[in-house]
């Protein structure tokens, strides 16, 4: 049986059995979540979004599978492309993008009704993109013109042009962003010269903030944090209905579909899924789901130590840092860690765009490790040769 599996899925097993355990975990977790919903928009057809939410993640598995077979070299050339086509998509977005909660984050697609989220294009596009200046200008990695000034020209941009609807997207990019340059070898004096303008960049706007809540979202950020810092049970509904939620859960857990918290918490199905996990599977559920996702970067982190070319290694390691940063931001806020940021679990929480893109991320570092196991199968064999010919002679 496993000969069959690694046979077709090829790269690290032990990946392939995170993304499986994500899925049924999602699966069962959006079910429950959903149950009353659908009950009361579909009409008491309590598997509609379930059956919706399936087909999302048999197409993310397929991608997964698709992208793990091509060469991850694909993705050198391919990361140009995405990085200049997301930046028309991401200002056509702001102006005629599709609202939701006073943000405009979502584009329709032509003649289909279909919608996506640009900013998950343009995260994915922009990681590509840094790994791939860091690797091919890693002989004038001390040079901040050669090197971090091209970088952070595009961070500006796409940050910028994602944090008037998306602030907490746009701070996290920037954050991975920073890992992955410093895991690049850009000098670390440099770095916190970034650092320091960003702190001062997000003093800004929180001051703007304060003081011009009309403007774009600033009224929404600023509550938020006001929210989070007070504790008020009124105005900070969510996070008290999680706590809820967490408290309820124990130990061990309701039970599947036993969750009490889903008919009063908003968004149970994605923004804060991972409260409802812990009440349906308790502490022990919760402590899972966070080991697959520290693991996974523990699997990478290895994929990295063994790899002998600067662009996978970097790649990997960025996509990576970027799926494990946004499921710690969710777990986070569920727990009232963090403010409110709207931030999904990946693969785990209900939604078309992201479960595509994390699974092509799913199926680029599994792309990169499969490359890793042809190369040293190649080496085994090449060894075996060399010795049969010294046996010979």
């Amino acid at each position: 049986m496993r000969d069959k599996f690694v046979k077709y899925f090829k790269g690290d097993t032990i990946i392939w059995m995170i993304i499986l355990f994500l899925a049924v975990i999602s699966m069962l977790t959006v079910y429950s979540a959903t149950g009353t919903l659908a009950y009361k928009k579909m009409g008491g057809n309590t598997s509609y979004f379930l059956f919706r939410h399936l087909i999302f993640l048999i197409l993310g598995i397929f991608i997964t599978f698709v992208v793990h077979n091509m060469s991850y070299k694909i993705f050198y050339s391919l990361s140009q492309i995405l990085i200049i086509i997301s930046v028309p998509l991401l200002a056509w977005t702001l102006v005629k993008g599709v609202s939701l909660n006073e943000a405009a984050r979502w584009i329709t697609l032509p003649g289909t009704g279909l919608s996506f989220q640009t900013s998950d294009l343009a995260k994915f596009a922009l990681i590509m993109y840094i790994a791939r200046l860091l690797s091919a200008n890693q002989d004038k990695i001390d040079n901040p013109k050669k090197v971090l000034k091209p970088i952070l020209l595009w961070v500006v941009a796409i940050c910028g042009l994602i944090l008037p609807a998306n602030f907490s997207t746009a701070a996290m990019l920037f954050s991975i962003s920073l890992v992955l340059m410093f895991i690049g070898r850009v000098r670390f004096k440099h770095l916190l010269s970034v650092v320091a303008v960003g702190v001062v960049f997000i003093t800004i706007i929180i001051t703007i903030a304060w003081n011009y809540p009309n403007v774009w979202r600033f009224g929404t950020i600023k509550a938020r944090i006001e929210n989070f810092a007070n504790d008020d049970s009124d105005s900070n509904y969510q996070s008290n209905q999680a706590k809820v939620a967490i408290v309820n859960g124990g130990i061990f857990g309701r039970g599947p579909g036993n969750s009490l918290q889903r008919n009063f918490l908003p968004h149970p199905y994605s923004d804060f899924i991972y409260a409802i996990i812990i009440e349906e599977y308790g502490l022990v559920g919760g402590v899972f789901i966070l080991f697959l996702y520290l693991y996974l970067l523990y699997r990478v982190g290895i994929m990295v130590r063994k790899s002998e070319r600067t662009y996978p290694a970097f790649l990997v390691v960025g996509l990576a840092f970027s799926l494990v940063f946004q499921a710690l931001i969710n777990m986070g806020v569920a727990v009232n860690l963090f403010p409110v940021t709207g931030q999904t679990l990946p693969f785990v929480s209900m939604g078309g765009t992201s479960i595509i893109f994390t699974s092509g991320a799913f199926g680029i570092i599994l792309s990169v490790s499969r490359s890793m196991q042809n190369a040293e199968q190649e080496k085994e064999n090449n060894i075996e040769i060399d010795n049969k010919e010294d046996e010979i002679v």
